[in-house]
């Protein structure tokens, strides 16, 4: 099954989260399929924290990539906060 869930690299004690695709039997920082975008949690106020390209998050939603409950809270912030 196509998942799409989040990656952890950045430094200890400073976290960041690649937002892939991958297959759910590949490991949580390994093999992926695409990057659809990043989470920043410890992002100050003039960075960024979350980036999602809905295109794409669009495509493999369509073709049955299911998201993981953290990536779909993501998304859902994401989504209210675009349309604001």
């Amino acid at each position: 099954m196509v998942v799409i869930r989040l990656a952890r690299s950045g430094a200890k004690k400073r976290p960041f989260y690649n937002m892939v695709v991958t297959d759910s039997r590949n490991r949580r920082d390994g093999r992926f399929v695409e990057r659809i975008g990043f989470y920043n949690p410890v992002a100050s106020a003039n960075e960024q924290g979350l980036v999602v390209n809905t295109e794409r998050l669009a495509y493999w939603q369509g073709v049955g990539a299911q998201l993981s409950p953290t990536a779909a809270r993501l998304v859902k912030q994401f989504g209210t906060r675009a349309a604001a």
